[in-house]
This record gives structure tokens, sequence and C-alpha cells, in this order.
């Protein structure tokens, strides 16, 4: 068989096997850790009191609005799609239209016009009533009320059971997360499931 000039190398020293049940395993790369002390929070959880909780809704509203606004998006769009034609296409054109305004938005960072003239949830909210409007005049307001009705309640459950990692990393201790795990952090088996 041809080689293509490749040489095979042959080890100069032999090592012993050692045996693995002697010796923990180490970690072969730094990527790699050990996970003795591993715990695995659950990141939903009931607030404690009532302002905690409108506090995580506004909070979770600003950071995960894009996929709540996706989900609700996705649910109208599938409840139109075997009756409504014609409003489903209007729905695509303003999510298209939408779409277009956060870009040029990103495209100019440094406008006045775009940026501090115009103001951006003012156009957001435009666009949504227009859409709204639309599905309402193209006799598909029942699907858009029945979408809201079912998906809102999901979504603002959603925002107060979320805890965000930023709230995860300010308070770390147990009072407020919930382990799966029933060992307490001195290392004792205990109750501490909030």
């Amino acid at each position: 068989m041809a080689s293509f000039g490749t040489v095979q190398r042959i080890p100069t020293s032999s090592s012993p096997p050692s045996s693995s049940a002697d010796q923990p395993k180490e970690p072969k790369a730094p990527h790699e850790k050990q996970f003795k002390d591993f715990n695995f929070y659950c990141p939903l959880n009931i607030p404690l009191t009532p302002e905690a909780a409108a506090l995580r809704i506004i909070r979770n509203l600003g950071n995960l609005g894009l996929y709540y606004t996706l989900f609700v998006w996705i649910i109208l769009f599938i409840t139109l799609i075997p009756q409504r034609k014609v409003s489903l296409i209007l729905l695509v054109i303003m999510s298209y239209v939408t779409t277009l305004y956060l870009l040029l938005l990103r495209a100019y960072p440094n406008s006045y016009v775009l940026h501090r003239v115009i103001d951006k949830r003012f156009v957001l909210a435009l666009l949504a009533i227009a859409t709204m409007v639309q599905l309402i005049i193209t006799r598909a307001g029942i699907h858009l009320g029945v979408t809201l009705a079912c998906a809102m309640p999901l979504v603002l459950l959603h925002a107060v059971l979320w805890i965000s990692d930023r709230e995860i990393s300010e308070n770390p201790g147990v009072a407020e997360l919930a382990p799966l795990s029933n060992k307490s952090e001195n290392g004792g088996e205990g109750s501490d499931l909030v």
C-alpha cells in the first residue's frame, strides 16, 4: 500500500496503564469542570410581594418584549391561516414594515431625527394600532380579540414567574430561588424548598 510520504511514528517510551478506579477523573481540557457542587435552580418562582411581582413584570416586559410579541404574532398568524387570507397578508405586510423601521433605526444609530425627534415607542405603538385597525376592517377582529385574550394571560404569567439572570446573580440565596435538590447550603439534608 502506498504511504504518500507519511511516516508512522513508534512511541519510544511506554507508560504502564493506570487503573481508573484508584484515581479521580481529572478534567482533560480547561473547559471541562468537575460538578461536585453543581446546583440546578429553576428560573421560575413566585414573587414574595406584590411590589416584587410588579417590578418583575416591568423588567421582563422590557427584556423579553420581543419574544412575547413574537409569541402573540405566531398565534395570530396561525389563527388567520384557514379563513382570513387578506388579513393574513396585511399582517405580514405590517410586520415587514415594522421590521424595516427597526432595521433603519439600527442602520443609522447616530441619526438625530430617528432617535431623538421621533420616539421609537410612538412609532411602534402607531404600527401596532394600524395593524389592529386593518385586522378589524378585514373582519378579523374576533381572531385578534381571542388571540389577545388567550395569549396575554400566558405572557403575564410568564413575566411574573420568570427570574432573570440579573436577579439570580444579585440574589444568590435560597430564599428567592427554589433548588431542585433537597440539600441545604451547609451540606446536610433539609427542606429549604420554597
